[in-house]
């Protein structure tokens, strides 16, 4: 199987001395909270439009709502830490494709519009 894709911030000792100056904790657990959360809701509804079924043979298989039920939210770090994604086994084969199927990629497009909405909501919340 394919390596996970992960999005990391680098340089965490300039911003958390910027935060502890500016703000509290719980302002950066509500900026996760809520960026994690639209990311999850994000990618639910992507998977649905893109994941519409598929052909085996000459028979058409409806798509079964599996992956969409397997994207699930997950906190750590005492909230400072927001998870989503599909857990589903076959998910890396569906978003990278095979040689014999073509990919339909619902993880990275709405990953990258939600990168760019949570720096910006944290470069707000450190002015």
């Amino acid at each position: 199987m394919g390596k996970r894709t992960q999005f990391t911030i680098n340089g965490l000792n300039g911003l958390s001395k910027k935060l502890k100056d500016n703000i509290t904790l719980n302002d950066v657990k509500r900026i996760v909270k809520t960026n994690t959360t639209e990311l999850n809701s994000a990618m639910q509804r992507e998977s649905q439009s893109i994941l519409t079924g598929h052909w085996e043979g000459s028979k058409f298989v409806k798509p079964t709502g599996a992956t969409k039920r397997s994207i699930t939210i997950r906190f750590t770090s005492g909230g400072l830490s927001g998870h989503t994604g599909p857990q589903t086994e076959y998910s890396p084969y569906l978003i990278r494709g095979t040689r014999f199927m073509a990919k339909r990629d619902f993880f990275l497009p709405p990953l990258r519009i939600q990168k760019k909405k949570f720096k910006s909501d944290l470069e707000r919340l450190m002015k």
